[in-house]
């Protein structure tokens, strides 16, 4: 038996602070009273606590409330100019970075072009780390402001001192992403799957928000997907979790870039569609094709409709989650005119039970929303009240 885990004063005291802030970030401004009554804590605790925050900047005041009868109460809120968090999206086209402050609302961006056949790890760590100056730069934020550096990338993210990336679609394994970042910044980074990002920024900020139980799904070039259970992201013994593309849909079927065959991604991913459909995307506006062709209710496009309803059926038989949320360009591209018609397969696929407690919507931060979900691997630190020092592999 597991002997139970002593805390000290000090963690308990960087545990309070920390349920404090994590209040006043999602749901401030809030006055002192409230914050008391939320957390639990004593109004002694909630002053202490607060008081030290304001001094040291990390929230603000942010106007008053009329109280019954007493004084006005001073509402509370964190301060959005305290730092600053760089998202990071590492895609099969592009390198994007991004720059937020605390509120999230974006302060400058930089995309590099990839071409789909070259993603050489120095390259892409190239353009991250240009992309980092060009941001700052370009915002006029010192580096020492910044609280960190996200960073969402395809594949499988092996926590240790380097980060080690798995990414067969990229032709990498165990590329030392975290190493070759650390030798041109010293900012902290947090490195993880891009579809766990996305799907973090949609539970904080998206369709997600208020579910318990949720699976999020990355569409686009390569399929992914994030499991929440409780709250919180499943991430697996191997933070391997949530690699739905690799799921199969059929037995012995169309090869899959990941080196096995019959894989969802070989039949919903974007290249996978093209390809179907006869259409190459080794030359320049393969993506606007993509768009045309979801656009023809070909039969390629009924069957995408049928592999992807049968796809998430899966998901709700298997983790019977309270809400699936579609994301990704080219899963937003299918939901905005096909979900009446995926809802339909996955009905049909379901079991009814499991099927009656869950609701599919899609994602509302829109294509791109991988570097604002890598922008939260950031905030979760901060949040935390654990300021990190290296690098980090979510998970």
């Amino acid at each position: 038996m597991a002997r139970p885990e002593r805390r000290t004063v000090r963690d308990v005291r960087r545990g309070n602070r920390a349920m404090l802030l994590r209040m006043l970030y999602f749901d401030g401004p809030a006055s002192r009273n409230d914050l008391s009554a939320l957390t639990g804590l004593s109004a002694a605790t909630v002053s202490t606590m607060t008081g030290g925050l304001l001094g040291d900047d990390i929230i603000v005041e942010a106007g008053q409330v009329d109280s019954d009868g007493g004084r006005p109460r001073v509402l509370l809120r964190v301060n959005p100019r305290y730092g600053y968090a760089i998202g990071v999206d590492v895609s099969e086209t592009h390198v994007r970075v991004e720059l937020f402050d605390l509120d999230l609302n974006q302060l400058a961006k930089v995309e590099y072009a990839l071409r789909p056949a070259r993603h050489d790890p120095e390259l892409v760590a190239m353009h991250i780390l240009a992309g980092i100056g060009v941001v700052l730069s370009d915002a006029g934020v010192p580096a020492e402001r910044v609280l960190g550096v996200g960073v969402g990338v395809p594949g499988i993210v092996e926590r240790g001192a380097d980060v080690l990336i798995h990414a067969k679609a990229f032709g990498w394994n165990g590329v030392p992403l975290g190493a070759l970042l650390r030798a041109g910044t010293s900012l902290p980074l947090h490195v993880d799957n891009g579809a766990k990002a996305m799907g973090q920024a949609e539970l904080w900020f998206g369709s997600g928000r208020g579910a318990a139980n949720a699976v999020i799904v990355l569409i686009g070039a390569g399929v992914g997907a994030t499991v929440v259970a409780d709250g919180a992201t499943f991430h697996g013994v191997s933070s391997s979790a949530g690699e739905w593309g690799h799921t199969k849909i059929v037995a012995g079927g169309r090869p899959c870039r990941c080196g096995g065959r019959g894989c969802l991604e070989a039949y919903i991913g974007a290249e996978a569609i093209l390809d179907r459909a006869g259409v190459s995307t080794q030359k320049a506006g393969w993506q606007e094709e993509l768009t045309r062709v979801l656009a023809s209710r070909t039969p390629v496009v009924e069957e995408t409709v049928g592999y992807l309803g049968v796809g998430l059926a899966n998901l709700i038989n298997l983790l019977n989650p309270e809400r699936i949320i579609i994301g990704g360009w080219v899963g937003l591209l299918l939901g905005e005119t096909l979900l009446p018609e995926i809802r339909a397969v996955v009905a049909e696929n379901s079991l009814a039970q499991p099927y009656a407690a869950s609701s599919l919507v899609l994602g509302r931060l829109g294509p791109d929303a991988v570097a604002l979900g890598a922008a939260t691997l950031v905030i979760e630190e901060f949040l935390n009240a654990t300021p990190a020092a290296g690098i980090t592999a979510t998970g």
